[in-house]
Order: C-alpha cells, then structure tokens, then sequence
C-alpha cells in the first residue's frame, strides 16, 4: 500500500462472471460517486472470470481513465483474494466494498460515508427486507447465531458485503497476511470503534450467485475456526461426556451380565456404542485437521494470488 491516501474514497468491487450486471453498475455506481463531491477511485478486482466482464471493465477503464482501475488475476482466486488486491493497492482514506450484483445498491453508499463522519472507523451494512430465497435467509441466520456463540466478533449480518473501513484498518489486515479469513471479521478484530447501518437489499438483476450452498458452508467454518478455538473445547467437552456416558453403560452391562446372565441385546448395544465413538473420533480429527491445514497453509508461504495485468492510470 502507499503510505498516504491521496483520494478521499475508493470503492473495491470483486468482479466473477458479472457481464450481464457490469453495464447497470456503472450507470449506477459512478453519478452517486461524482455526486459526492469528493475525490474517489474505483477498484474492480477480475477473479478469472470466463464471460465479457474483463472486456467490460476494460471499456469502463478506457471510458473513465481518470477514477477507474482493473486489476485482472490469472484465474479465480476468490473473493477473499479479490478483495486483497485491492487492498494492497488502494490510495483512498475511506475503502468501501460492494459486491457487483447490485443486490447491494451503490445509492446506500452516502449512507455508510455519514456514518464514518461520526468518528467510526469501521462500519457494517446490515441487509433490511432481504430479497434472498426463505432457505437462504434462515441459513444465514443460523450461520450467524453459531458465529455469535463461537467467536467474539459482533456483526449483525456477516453476509452482507457493503461495508466501509478507514485506511488503518485496512493496513493493519494487509499486514496481517491473512489468507483463509473473513475480512468484515477481521477488521472488527483491529477496529476501535465500529458501527453498523441497515442497508437497501434489491434482488439479483442478472445471472446467478456465484456462492454455492457448499461454498457458503466453508466460508462461515473459516470464520468460526480462524476467529475461535471454540470447536475444539466444545468437541473436548462432548467427547468428554461421551466417553464418561460410555463408560457407565459398560458397568451397567457387565452388571447384568455377571447377576442376570447372557444377553444377546448387550452385544449389539455394544457394537451401537462402538459406532458412535469412531463417528466421534472421525468428527474430531476433521476438526483438528481444519486447524493444522491453515497452520500449514501459512507456513507454506505460497504466492497467494497472480496478477495477470493492472489497468490504471498513474
């Protein structure tokens, strides 16, 4: 990152196959940012996409040279990673993200930037009337009741992704190193004095989510287990009355085998406990491999992310 801002405000946006939402973007998103009346710059991060979204954000940057810049990875990284660029290479005192669906208008941006006015230095947008499907919604809030009991981290809707940082935040997760985490998570962790506002939620205009139900699921379990050891005390403590309910089931069998004799029951009682611990035992070392792999992953130290080329101009 540069050492010192030299526009008021930039907006990163991850941009995967969003050809068909790209052109409403932009109508949308750059008058509410000339109508500021503040300097700003646009980041639009190109995740490998495979559609005309590169070709777009290409017309854009030759369109509007001044305020727009591309970086375009090699091949899809994610959204994390998307993001991170962006991150490390923004020249703004305030970042705000947004995702390029619209499903989070550029119009609630003002709205954020008020906020920081306050004195805040980090603020979340919370999502008013979803326009998710009712199994999306409900997932998402138990998502977000196991995220609130596992870990420290107070987001009222971890999903939504229009959110507005100051520069030192920003910094401090940059310098992090941070690579399977949950950015609004992690800069709640370095804020001082974060805030939250409801935010417009409109429905997808075009195209699909690119988050998959399994790529949501892997997403909220890097934020619990990069945020928490909780899953693993909590499974200790399962395990713990597992084997102490284990236990006291073979002293009653053996009891009744010794004064009341045989039993064919108790041998497949038996082989029911048996089961059940090797599921327990499986279930824990998933859990502990989910934490030895992001120990490993850091060691690694790989490249984390390829670009391709940055269109900018300096």
């Amino acid at each position: 990152m540069s050492t010192a801002p030299s526009v008021f405000l930039s907006v990163v946006i991850p941009v995967y196959n969003e050809a068909l939402n790209l052109p409403m973007l932009f109508d949308r998103l750059y008058p509410v940012l000339d109508g500021l009346g503040r300097t700003y710059e646009v980041i639009f991060t190109n995740d490998g996409s495979a559609d005309r979204s590169f070709e777009l954000l290409q017309a854009r940057h030759a369109a509007r040279p001044d305020v727009t810049r591309v970086i375009d990875f090699n091949t899809n990284y994610g959204q994390h990673m998307a993001i991170m660029a962006a991150f490390e290479r923004v020249r703004g005192e305030v970042i705000v993200t947004l995702d390029a669906d619209l499903q989070n208008p550029p119009e609630e941006i003002p709205k954020l930037l008020e906020k920081m006015a306050a004195g805040h230095d980090y603020v979340g947008g919370y999502r008013l009337n979803r326009q998710d499907s009712f199994f999306r919604t409900y997932a998402s809030k138990l998502i977000n009741f196991v995220r609130e009991k596992t870990t420290n981290i107070e987001m009222t809707d971890q999903g939504c992704m229009l959110r507005a940082y100051r520069r030192p935040v920003i910094e401090a997760i940059v310098r992090s190193g941070a690579i399977n985490t949950f950015i609004p998570a992690l800069a709640y962790s370095f804020s001082s004095n974060p805030a939250e506002v409801g935010v417009k939620h409109e429905e997808r205009h075009a195209g699909v989510s690119n988050y998959s139900f399994y790529q949501l699921i892997r997403l909220n379990f890097d934020l619990i287990t990069g945020f928490s050891l909780a899953p693993l005390q909590y499974f200790t403590m399962f395990a713990g009355l597992c084997a102490g309910g284990s236990l006291l089931l073979v002293l009653v069998l053996a009891y009744r085998r010794l004064f009341l004799g045989a039993e064919a029951e108790g041998i497949f009682t038996l082989f029911g406990i048996l089961f059940f611990l090797i599921s327990v035992v499986m279930v824990g070392i998933g859990l502990i491999g989910e934490y030895v792999g992001r120990t490993y992953q850091v060691v690694r130290a790989r490249q984390r992310y390829f670009v391709r080329e940055i269109l900018e101009t300096k």
